[in-house]
């Protein structure tokens, strides 16, 4: 990973994270909605403190602090809504229209790092991203649109400024620590909810979240990496790919065969990201002859 340029590495961990978010989405798929969406969210966020106390743990007290403590409070609760309205949407809306939605979170990230963080995207990474999004409208189309769409589409937002706030935390804090406060941040507003709305759980369902908690610290964790490795409005495009992971387990996994609409859809979601590896080396190449104050302005 230290050999690849930061805009690869990026890439590459983003990638991985998106198929680890892919089984996480298929896990709460197969609850079927048995368990209310506060439930899901304390149980899932408890899971995942728990597995990640041990690695926490075994860092030096410098590398536990919790860091920006606003930020990280922002962003465990940005999880915590973001878990409930996927789980709303996994539910009543079949998978890969979903996930269309979700994909939305790539065109929000363009505006708010572009406010939050002052970066400036080209009118090429705009453009494509625009074409990208009207790729997730054609998979979407209005004769599929259900009220859970809007659940959707709130999850594409927390997730939007979920990940551009990522480069707001410290540059040195460990990816374990950043996961376990915001794990832990959120479980007090997610226990009240949860005992509010409390129901009988069965032993598969319990593991279907716990599932759903591993792949996810699986997606947070690569992302947090992958933000850290290059801007907001780079990797942007990348978080494209999971549409492509779950349209490959919807079909072998649950027969949903997409129609020729849908392929173009995800066709006009992918195809803009292409190119841009190797436009970002050519770039890479060019910075390097500058000096090192100008790269970092």
């Amino acid at each position: 990973m230290n050999r690849l340029s930061p805009f690869a590495a990026g890439a590459l961990l983003l990638l991985l994270g998106n198929l680890s978010s892919s089984f996480s989405d298929v896990a709460v798929k197969l609850l079927e909605g048995g368990v209310s969406a506060f439930q899901y969210m304390f149980i899932r966020q408890l899971f995942s403190v728990l597995l990640l106390l041990p690695l926490w743990l075994k860092l030096s007290p410098q590398q536990q602090a919790i860091g920006n403590r606003t930020v990280t409070f922002i962003r465990s609760h940005l999880v915590l809504a973001g878990s409930g309205l996927v789980m709303i949407a996994l539910t009543w809306l079949p998978l890969a229209t979903a996930n269309a939605l979700f994909y939305a979170a790539p065109l929000l990230m363009l505006p708010l790092s572009a406010w939050l963080l002052k970066e400036k995207p080209g009118w090429q990474k705009i453009l494509a991203t625009v074409t990208g999004f009207g790729g997730v409208l054609l998979v979407l189309r209005p004769d599929q649109f259900h009220w859970a769409a809007m659940a959707g589409l709130g999850c594409a937002f927390t997730l939007a400024l979920y990940n551009v706030l990522v480069r707001k935390l410290p540059a040195q804090q460990p990816v374990v620590s950043t996961l376990f406060w915001t794990g832990v941040l959120s479980l007090p507003l997610a226990g009240i909810l949860a005992a509010w709305f409390w129901q009988p759980i069965s032993t598969a369902e319990l593991c279907l979240i716990a599932a759903s908690a591993v792949f996810t610290l699986g997606y947070h964790g690569c992302g947090v990496a992958a933000y850290r490795r290059a801007e907001t409005c780079q990797l942007g495009l990348i978080e494209y790919s999971g549409l492509i992971f779950v349209t490959l387990i919807g079909i072998a996994g649950f027969d949903e065969i997409p129609d020729m609409l849908t392929t173009v859809g995800i066709l006009l979601i992918v195809l803009p990201m292409v190119p841009l590896p190797k436009k970002r080396n050519s770039e890479q190449r060019h910075n390097a002859e500058l000096p090192i104050e100008k790269k970092a302005a």
